[in-house]
């Protein structure tokens, strides 16, 4: 018999649909709003994530540099995500144990918006190998790639990983 796992982030096909696996060896805090913390699979309104959130390394020490990865994996939409993955930031260099207000944004935060369906916004944490060892860019936020960007910089698997998921706000739920 099969065993099944109850690792949310294979639950939630963050492992499999993003990235091949996750060390999970740094703790990670995403927060919107001072008070709405990220937790996998929970549920945040468009309306709640339109300003960038404070994320938090727990990890490492002020030598050891991360790189941070936000995508949504499906995109147009979660039963034909025929453009999967849209970049919604990319924020280098933030060193251990601070917040990444102290890292490079080398791809400004873009706000979800989901249009068909309920999407996943993931957010990775992968370790640099030392400061400004990022150097491929995405020239484009369509179709980008975790495990391309990842292994252009080679940044390994992720250390840290979290998702929500969000869908399409309407009227009457924004009141």
């Amino acid at each position: 018999m099969a065993r099944i796992s109850s690792d949310p982030l294979m639950v939630g096909r963050v492992i499999g649909d993003v990235v091949d696996s996750c060390l999970q060896a740094v703790k990670m805090k995403v927060t919107y709003n001072c008070d709405k913390q990220v937790y996998n699979g929970h549920e945040l309104f468009p309306s709640a994530v339109t300003n960038k959130p404070k994320v938090e390394v727990h990890g490492g020490d002020m030598r050891s540099f991360f790189t941070l990865v936000m995508t949504d994996p499906d995109v147009p939409g979660p039963s034909d995500p025929y453009l999967r993955e849209h970049l919604h930031w990319i924020v280098t260099d933030i060193p251990g144990t601070t917040d990444v207000t102290f890292g490079n944004e080398i791809v400004g935060y873009e706000m979800p918006r989901p249009n068909i369906g309920i999407h996943r916004f993931v957010y990775l944490l992968f370790q640099q190998n030392r400061r400004g060892s990022v150097v491929s860019v995405p020239s484009y936020r369509d179709q980008f790639n975790t495990r391309m960007f990842a292994h252009e910089n080679d940044l390994g698997l992720p250390v840290a990983a979290v998702f929500f998921n969000c869908q399409r706000e309407t009227a009457a739920r924004r009141r």
